[in-house]
Order: C-alpha cells, then sequence, then structure tokens
C-alpha cells in the first residue's frame, strides 16, 4: 500500500512537472499551442459525428419499423372488417389477436420513435455547438497572432528608439565627432605656437615701442606748441 502510494505521488509529481514545461513551451510559441487545441477539438468533434451517426441511423430504424408496423396493422384492420363481414369467426379471432399485437408494439415503437429524435436531435446540437468552438478556435488563433506580432513588431521599434540596436551607429558617431574635435585642437594649437614664437613677439614689442614713441613726440610737440604761445611778443 505505501509502495502504491509512493509510485501515485511520484506519478503525479512527473505530470505536474510535464504539465508546467509544456505550458512553457506553450507560452514562447502560442502558435503551437492553439494547433494542439484546435486538433483535440477537431478529435472530439469527429468521434462525436460518429456517436451522432449511430444515433441518427438508430431513429431511422425505428421510424422505418414504426412505419412498416403501421401498414401491416391498416391491412390486419382491413382484414378484419371482412372477417366480421363474412361471419368468418375463428379468422377475427386470430386477426383480433394479431391488431392488438401490432397496437402494443406500435406504442412502443412511437415512443422509441420520439425518444430516438430528441436523441438525434440533442446530437446533432452537440455537433453544430463543437463545430462552431472550432471556427472561433480558428478566428481566435488568427487575432491573437497577429496581435502578438504587431506587439513584437512594436517593441522592436521601442527598443530601437531607445537606443538598444543602434550602438554601431552611436559609436561610429562617437568617433567622428572624436576625430572633429581633435582636428580643431591641432587647428587651435598652431595658432597658439605661432602666437608664442620669439619672432612674432620681437614684431609685436617693436611695434608697441613705434606707438610709445610716436605719443612721446606728440607730447613734446604739444608742449612746444604751448610754450611758444605762452611767451610774450617783443615790441619795436
Amino acid at each position: 500500500m505505501a509502495n502504491n502510494a509512493i509510485f501515485a505521488r511520484l506519478s503525479n509529481l512527473w505530470t505536474g512537472f510535464i504539465s508546467l514545461w509544456v505550458s512553457d513551451i506553450e507560452k514562447e510559441h502560442p502558435d503551437i499551442a492553439y494547433q494542439n487545441a484546435i486538433a483535440s477539438m477537431i478529435e472530439k468533434y469527429t468521434r462525436l459525428k460518429a456517436a451522432t451517426g449511430s444515433i441518427i441511423a438508430r431513429r431511422q430504424d425505428i421510424t422505418s419499423r414504426l412505419d412498416s408496423q403501421e401498414r401491416e396493422f391498416s391491412s390486419v384492420s382491413a382484414d378484419l372488417e371482412t372477417a366480421l363481414a363474412t361471419n368468418q369467426d375463428d379468422l377475427a379471432v386470430v386477426l383480433i389477436q394479431k391488431k392488438n399485437t401490432l397496437e402494443a408494439t406500435i406504442t412502443e415503437l412511437r415512443a422509441d420513435a420520439t425518444q430516438a429524435t430528441a436523441d438525434a436531435d440533442g446530437a446533432k446540437d452537440s455537433l453544430m455547438q463543437v463545430k462552431s468552438e472550432i471556427d472561433k478556435l480558428k478566428a481566435e488563433k488568427d487575432r491573437m497572432l497577429a496581435q502578438m506580432h504587431s506587439a513584437q513588431a512594436r517593441l522592436q521599434i521601442q527598443g530601437q528608439l531607445d537606443g538598444l540596436s543602434v550602438d554601431a551607429e552611436v559609436q561610429a558617431l562617437g568617433s567622428v565627432r572624436e576625430h572633429i574635435k581633435s582636428q580643431v585642437a591641432q587647428a587651435s594649437l598652431g595658432t597658439e605656437l605661432q602666437n608664442s614664437d620669439l619672432d612674432v613677439r620681437l614684431n609685436k614689442l617693436r611695434q608697441s615701442s613705434g606707438s610709445v614713441t610716436a605719443k612721446a613726440q606728440l607730447d613734446a610737440m604739444k608742449q612746444a606748441r604751448a610754450a611758444s604761445q605762452a611767451a610774450p611778443v617783443k615790441t619795436l
């Protein structure tokens, strides 16, 4: 008993593990999950269709037997009327017994026919319901897979917008930017070196000295002019 319980628990555990594993696979591949569900429903539909066919065949058999018994009942009733009209009592007795048997059989067949018709109608309704569910599931599969593909496309675009898939392009532009900055820095360095050259500095000094000398001469000329204007004029 204990061993059977352990084996049962292990079997349930293994079944649960397989179920989870299959569930994970179906999440990654929903098209497979939908196709498996559709295939399972189609298999049920096939079995139900076969059962429905058997039920309809039974209804047809009962209906056929009922029609036959009702025709025979009409024939026996007509024969009984003839026997009574011709005073054939012995034959009339036999026909009455046969008529009674036919009445009982017909009553039973009518009940069977009513039930068989109800069974056939119920089976056909179930069959049509399963067929409708299969069609709905197929339409749902197409719709859901289309939504999934659309979502995947949006995620891919979002990833590109977030820079998740343009690293190479960004790195290439970064290298170009660094190269441009380097060129600008080299050009600036050349100007700085030229401004720090001794000859350049000497020329600037000479230009500055000439300007200072000219200003000194201008000041002297202004002073001399002012002095000459301030001296008294000699009279003859």
